[in-house]
């Protein structure tokens, strides 16, 4: 079974993949920065009960895994495969993982809000991941009782998510506007529009090989399908940007030589560390995209910037950073050498 990070969807030349989020509070407990262990304890067996006893077609496909009965490498790599925040991998203990098998759907438990309910999706796909995100959400509602308040909406420990309690991104491959130092510009612009643009894992990181998450920042006020309506129209016209960026990038020499030498040490290099590889691919992604390249698939590209990732390619083996850059070379070399 493919996970969504393994296939490409909608504008894959620039949408690598959407994610929609959703917290909630049971009305029971207090939040989660004021519960006991013991409460911690009880908020979990009730999530895990809600979803994996359920009356959905859904519920029998999720596994549960708890933070405290894993090791550092596993916990990192649900970061590295966006199937958890950063934050809520940081102070494992009471908090616990509901994850299906093709790992689109996730719902941690106890991390900032008792619930963080997400769908990934690839490729440009706000209404599909929506629509699960809201099928997982009633789902939990047949037999939780959210924090709901009729004049601030669903209530949540941190007040920039009252409301809809919804956040919806888009993953963005967009070297061209980072290439030409228009990514400042773009930002202050979107702030405006209650969009922000941050680093390929959300929030407080930075971007990686020209990757950027771009979600809507306004909670309170306005509907899901207004907030989904908004981050679609504004995400059409930053794609429609980065293509023209690219179409003038590429008629340049220099960015022509830098493509074709991406994909020629990609193929042969013998040791890889992740930051030059995520460099390299970023090139041969946009050589994808213009055409200057073909034979490779957003497929295999997308596959491999989450598996050659330190903590994933750790998953079955512990190797030293040089037994690592080595695999990732060999890894990277034999994809791109039979696509």
């Amino acid at each position: 079974m493919k996970k969504w990070y393994e296939k490409s969807g909608q504008e894959a030349d620039v949408v690598i993949s959407t994610r929609v989020r959703l917290a909630r509070n049971l009305s029971d407990y207090p939040f989660p920065v004021k519960m006991t262990a013991e409460q911690r304890e009880k908020v979990e067996q009730a999530v895990r009960d809600a979803v994996m006893r359920g009356n959905s077609s859904i519920s029998n496909d999720f596994r549960f895994i708890s933070l405290d009965d894993i090791s550092q490498n596993e916990a990192v790599s649900l970061v590295e495969r966006h199937l958890v925040s950063p934050e809520f991998i940081s102070a494992p203990n009471g908090r616990g993982l509901l994850l299906t098998q093709d790992e689109t759907v996730s719902v941690m438990i106890n991390e900032e809000d008792h619930l963080r309910i997400q769908v990934m999706r690839e490729g440009f796909d706000l209404e599909g991941a929506y629509e699960m995100v809201d099928r997982v959400d009633a789902l939990l509602n047949e037999s939780l009782h959210f924090a709901f308040d009729e004049d601030l909406g669903y209530l949540t420990q941190c007040p920039t998510n009252l409301g809809t309690g919804m956040r919806a991104s888009l993953m963005l491959h967009l070297p061209a506007l980072q290439e030409s130092g228009a990514m400042r510009r773009v930002a202050s612009s979107l702030s405006k529009l209650g969009l922000v643009i941050r680093g390929i894992y959300g929030e407080g990181s930075e971007p990686v090989g020209a990757i950027y998450q771009l979600s809507n920042q306004v909670t309170l006020g306005l509907s899901e399908q207004s907030a989904i309506a908004n981050l679609k129209s504004i995400a059409g016209q930053l794609i429609a940007q980065e293509r023209a960026a690219r179409a003038e990038l590429v008629k340049t020499v220099e960015t022509q030589d830098q493509i074709f030498r991406s994909i020629g040490i990609l193929k042969s290099a013998r040791v890889l560390s992740s930051d030059e590889f995520m460099r390299l691919i970023s090139y041969v992604r946009m050589g994808v995209a213009t055409e200057l390249l073909t034979g490779i698939s957003y497929d295999t590209i997308n596959s491999l910037i989450v598996q050659v990732q330190p903590a994933t390619m750790m998953l079955t083996k512990k190797m030293t950073t040089a037994e690592r850059d080595a695999l990732r070379a060999s890894i990277v070399s034999q994809r791109l050498n039979v696509t």
